[in-house]
């Protein structure tokens, strides 16, 4: 058998927001942006550009409930992990881009590690491993 992870949701306020930040801040690319007028809503993948094959699937919250977990999806703890080859010159271009770090770098035995928060709040880590994973 053969699995991998292809999307993960995140749910945001607006999907034209959330496409800026992640292209423009983070540098993403933005792989599809569809009207789905069936169900009256955006079908919005960005990808950290790289080898990598996982995607974040923008959801743009449909309701009150939803709008609630904007920025917390994971409790307040780090949500998401993006791997970087080069800790310090990500570190440096995204404190240039504005992006907020609220944990400071850390070397690790496992690598190099700072946590920063996306446009809604949600915590990444941005991490260098020292071996490859």
């Amino acid at each position: 058998m053969s699995q991998s992870m292809s999307l993960i949701a995140i749910v945001v306020r607006d999907y034209d927001e959330a496409i800026a930040f992640y292209t423009e801040k983070l540098g993403f690319e933005l792989i599809d942006d569809t009207y789905q007028p069936a169900q009256d809503k955006r079908w919005v993948v960005v990808r950290p550009k790289g080898e990598g094959k996982t995607s974040l699937l923008l959801a743009r919250a449909k309701n009150d409930h939803e709008a609630r977990y904007i920025g917390d999806q994971a409790g307040g703890r780090v949500f998401l992990f993006l791997e970087t080859d080069d800790f310090w010159r990500d570190y440096k271009l995204y404190q240039e881009r504005g992006i907020t770090f609220i944990r400071p770098p850390l070397e690790a035995d496992y690598g190099t590690v700072a946590v920063f928060e996306d446009l809604y709040g949600n915590l990444w880590d941005l991490v260098e491993y020292s071996t490859p994973h």
